[in-house]
């Protein structure tokens, strides 16, 4: 029985999220769209898991929550800073830099949801991964001292994420 369940289901999360997203997508609940969106949640996860070789060894969901209810707060307060940058500081006075992230994760999966955060979060993007899979590469958009630019982004999203991905 766990075989037939892991083989219908090789990762329930994804099957899951799926579902979800389908469902919202469609701005209507109804049982229909929950069953096609099931139907999606096993078919693609599925046929793409030859592609996930491996799976994250651990993963704590609940300090995950906390992560992306964290996140959303950033990206709101980022928001406000982004826009009042736009709106105060003139091309001339304006900072950009691009600074280089050495990383202390190694999960590919924990690096993607670091890069995807630190793109996600306006002002900031993620340009590129070293080729070792060390270093990432990010613009800011405006900053004084982008040391502390790195230090904040390893302390308030890289320290959780390793947390996060045991």
């Amino acid at each position: 029985m766990a075989r037939l369940f892991h083989w219908l289901f090789p990762h329930p999360l994804l099957t899951l999220l799926l579902v979800v997203v389908w469902t919202l997508l469609q701005n209507s609940i109804s049982a229909g769209m929950v069953v096609f969106g099931l139907i999606l949640g096993i078919i693609i996860p599925r046929v793409t898991a030859a592609f996930w070789p491996e799976r994250p060894r651990g993963f704590r969901v609940g300090k995950m929550l906390s992560y992306g209810i964290m996140v959303l707060w950033d990206i709101m307060v980022a928001n406000v800073q982004v826009a009042w940058i736009v709106l105060t500081v003139p091309n001339s006075k304006l900072k950009p830099a691009w600074i280089t992230i050495p990383l202390d994760l190694r999960q590919p999966e924990a690096i993607t949801l670091l890069a995807g955060t630190i793109t996600l979060t306006p002002g900031t993007v993620t340009a590129d991964l070293s080729q070792s899979g060390h270093y990432l590469l990010v613009h800011v958009l405006h900053t004084d001292n982008p040391e502390a630019e790195v230090t904040a982004i390893k302390t308030r999203y890289e320290a959780r994420l390793k947390e996060i991905f045991i």
